[in-house]
């Protein structure tokens, strides 16, 4: 490989760390974030989950319900936190650090894939926080190495694939009040509109219709087969694992082009 391609391979891999490392500092100045997002999840499996364990119909297969629901709350904590993720874009033009990304070298691409790296380590203590709780319950777990590896990269993915959509709808509207009510009329269809909390198989056709294209889909179905002892995978690790990136990899796309609008 020619020296100036691994050079700019380099500076585009520093740029994205520095946007990266910028936004999770903020992270550990403010660690009662992750607490407080952690009742959401703590929420939905004590008392929805052990409600509706007494549905039947609810779980795929002869697991518990709670197994089942575990993998949907851990996409769903992802989904809440990665969604909301473009109105600090719209703090940093307000306090004019948006104005000092756009003037800096980097690319775009490497300013939105640095927010989405940090985005995943928002998801990634999300994960810790149900891990711990779904222990607490006696949820079966899967706890290989590599089941952990394959799940933290499935987090990844989901929260940048989400944080990438939050931040393209924040260029769009580009006020905070806009933001807030468009994100909130969004996250409901997605996480219910997928099989985070039932199973495809009950839905009515054309719920299925939109289930199958909800990315959240895809990343319950992969979580379930990696978190849970004996869980499988409905659609194959595979393919949901490309369907994941292929969106995100469009979403950068989209983003790194309408981003600079934002500060207009």
């Amino acid at each position: 490989m020619p020296r100036s391609l691994l050079s700019h391979i380099d500076n585009y891999c520093t740029q994205i760390y520095a946007v990266s490392d910028a936004e999770i500092r903020k992270l550990r100045h403010d660690p009662t974030e992750l607490l407080t997002r952690a009742i959401q999840p703590m929420i939905w499996l004590l008392l929805f989950g052990e409600v509706m364990a007494q549905v039947r119909g609810l779980a795929s297969g002869d697991g518990r319900y709670l197994d089942f629901l575990a993998p949907g709350i851990l996409a769903q904590s992802i989904l809440f936190a990665a969604i909301f993720y473009g109105i600090a874009a719209i703090w940093e033009r307000d306090l004019g650090v948006l104005h000092r990304y756009m003037v800096s070298p980097a690319p775009r691409s490497a300013l939105v894939l640095g927010k989405a790296i940090s985005s995943a380590a928002r998801g990634l203590s999300q994960a810790l926080m149900v891990y711990l709780l779904a222990a607490l319950l006696g949820i079966s777990i899967r706890t290989d190495p590599l089941d952990l590896v394959a799940v933290a990269g499935l987090i990844a993915l989901g929260s940048g694939l989400f944080s990438t959509f939050s931040l393209i709808i924040a260029c769009m509207v580009k006020t905070r009040e806009r933001f807030m009510g468009i994100g909130q009329v969004l996250t409901m269809p997605i996480f219910f509109a997928s099989n985070a909390i039932y199973p495809i198989d009950i839905m009515p056709r054309w719920l299925k219709a939109i289930s199958l294209a909800n990315p959240l889909t895809y990343q319950v179905d992969a979580l379930r087969a990696l978190m849970l002892v004996g869980g499988t995978s409905k659609y194959g690790l595979a393919t949901d694992s490309a369907v994941l990136a292929v969106i995100t990899s469009f979403l950068v796309m989209i983003a790194a082009r309408i981003y600079p609008r934002l500060t207009t």
